[in-house]
């Protein structure tokens, strides 16, 4: 009984720390330099930093990255 309680426990625990860290960004912009800057900067404001999760050129440059904090 105490080992099933643990294991509920720690998997409420590690739901909850996935759920509050995990936000995901994009942009769109005409290069991948000027859209990588434009989530840089979103990821400066909310103060963390970021994985680039997804990017896609056609006619403009869109992406797509997780925040880490």
């Amino acid at each position: 009984m105490k080992t099933v309680k643990s294991a509920l426990i720690v998997a409420a625990l590690t739901a909850v720390s996935f759920g509050s860290f995990a936000q995901s960004i994009t942009a769109t912009a005409s290069t991948l330099d000027d859209a990588e800057a434009q989530i840089a900067r979103q990821a400066q404001e909310a103060g963390a930093q970021y994985k680039i999760t997804e990017s896609y050129a056609g006619n403009q440059v869109h992406m797509t990255a997780r925040l880490i904090k």
